[in-house]
């Protein structure tokens, strides 16, 4: 089973996923390698690079464990949607990520986790919980502190058009494994199904 574990920053995702008894693929560190946006293909195939190796090593530790926990979603196609619904990225950028998703999904290199759990904080926990651990400095907190909402969008996107796989919390009790697994993973019609739930 691949659990995905989101959240806006400073949500506490790291930090739940540690106190479980499962391996964790931990989220994408930024190297300052980067591609800048000014080309769009390019870098829609650099993040869907970084998804695909997320999820071989989820599928590594599944194999291994039984269980995989992923401090983020594999598919974070989201996120650039997210910047895009606020206005911080151009529509272009999601889109070209979109292509690309999907293409890697159909040739099966790609799939959803089994279940997301999702918890979306209020700003003032947030920025309590950010204050609490000086140690990660998260440059990009104002910002990601804006994709709170969007970001609901999204996973609620996702329910609807697959009811039963989003957890609106990072359960007390660990991973709801009694969910199990999907019956099919690199599903590019739940992809579409999923862009036309999305808001307007």
């Amino acid at each position: 089973m691949i659990v995905a574990v989101e959240g806006p920053s400073a949500a506490g995702k790291t930090t739940w996923c540690r106190q479980q008894p499962w391996p964790v693929v931990a989220e994408y560190a930024p190297t300052g390698a980067e591609p800048d946006g000014s080309d769009e293909d390019r870098q829609g195939a650099y993040w869907v690079g970084v998804n695909l190796g997320r999820w071989q090593r989820a599928l590594e530790l599944e194999a291994e464990h039984g269980v995989a926990l992923c401090d983020s979603d594999p598919v974070k196609l989201h996120y650039s949607w997210c910047l895009a619904r606020i206005g911080a990225a151009p529509w272009s950028r999601f889109e070209h990520e979109l292509r690309a998703t999907r293409e890697v999904m159909v040739e099966g290199q790609l799939g959803f986790a089994d279940v997301a759990l999702v918890s979306i904080p209020s700003i003032h926990m947030l920025r309590t919980r950010k204050a609490a651990d000086p140690a990660r400095q998260r440059r990009s907190f104002e910002l990601h502190v804006q994709l709170r909402e969007p970001l609901r969008e999204w996973y609620s996107a996702v329910e609807r058009a697959e009811p039963g796989r989003v957890v609106w919390s990072w359960p007390a009790t660990g991973v709801p494994t009694a969910l199990g697994e999907r019956p099919q993973r690199c599903e590019p019609a739940l992809l579409d199904s999923i862009i036309d739930q999305l808001p307007q």
